[in-house]
């Protein structure tokens, strides 16, 4: 299997940021940590073996990113407002330095014409994942989000500002108007949502429900999928996961 480290600066947070592509070719997944983590978690906690088979027959190549969870999300006795700052700063260094990156090397390293890029991640990754594709869906066309927590006061809890706002999921999609430009690039994405019923997923299945709800309002195909009480919140369950999930997306 085809495995390659980078390293490159980024301005938007001032400090090197590194990643990990699996594969040759194929779609790309850009791949979000869980909390705290980073780039190198997926591969340890054997999530690309787990995808093995997509990647080296060409369908699929996970792109592994780092996160600033630490100085942001998790930081509950932090500044919130630096906190917020970062939050947007991150979002920054994805969407306007790391893609273009990607985009690049997709053609010059991996000599690849198309760049299907999709967001996946578990826990924490996967509040990364949705909350990356909706906001940027001209970018992103689909997410595979595993067991994630959507609304931003779960980390928040006394501070609310724009910047909270358009990191809380929920929130916005709540608010979102039924002429909104996005909805035609949703509607036309493979979006897939899945929480366990099992050991500490009880903060996830309610903001799994919800999220179903507001896109059910929107008029969004969206796959929410429970799977069973012994599905607990942990990588065993995600790897499963991964691999059933990844076939509706190379057909």
């Amino acid at each position: 299997m085809r495995s390659e480290y980078f390293k490159h600066y980024s301005y938007n947070l001032n400090r090197d940021m590194e990643f990990k592509i699996f594969g040759h070719a194929g779609i790309i997944f850009l791949v979000f940590p869980a909390q705290d983590g980073r780039f190198f978690d997926y591969e340890n906690f054997q999530m690309i073996d787990a995808a093995s088979y997509y990647i080296e027959n060409g369908l699929v190549r996970f792109c592994c990113v780092d996160s600033i969870d630490k100085e942001s999300w998790s930081d509950v006795n932090g500044d919130e407002s630096y906190r917020a700052g970062m939050m947007e700063a991150y979002f920054r260094y994805i969407n306007d330095e790391l893609y273009p990156y990607l985009y690049e090397l997709n053609k010059v390293v991996y000599a690849c014409k198309d760049f299907d890029c999709y967001t996946t991640g578990c826990s924490m990754g996967a509040t990364h994942a949705l909350n990356f594709f909706l906001r940027r869906p001209d970018l992103y066309h689909g997410t595979i989000a595993l067991s994630g927590i959507y609304h931003a006061s779960y980390f928040f809890e006394n501070y609310h500002d724009s910047r909270i706002y358009d990191n809380s999921i929920i929130d916005y999609l709540g608010n979102m108007p039924l002429d909104h430009p996005y909805l035609p690039l949703y509607r036309e994405s493979k979006i897939v949502i899945c929480s366990g019923r099992g050991a500490y997923e009880d903060e996830i299945i309610p903001d799994t429900e919800k999220v179903a709800e507001l896109m059910a309002r929107l008029d969004v195909p969206c796959w929410v999928d429970f799977w069973g009480y012994d599905v607990n919140h942990d990588w065993p369950w995600w790897r499963k996961q991964i691999a059933y999930f990844l076939q509706f997306f190379v057909d």
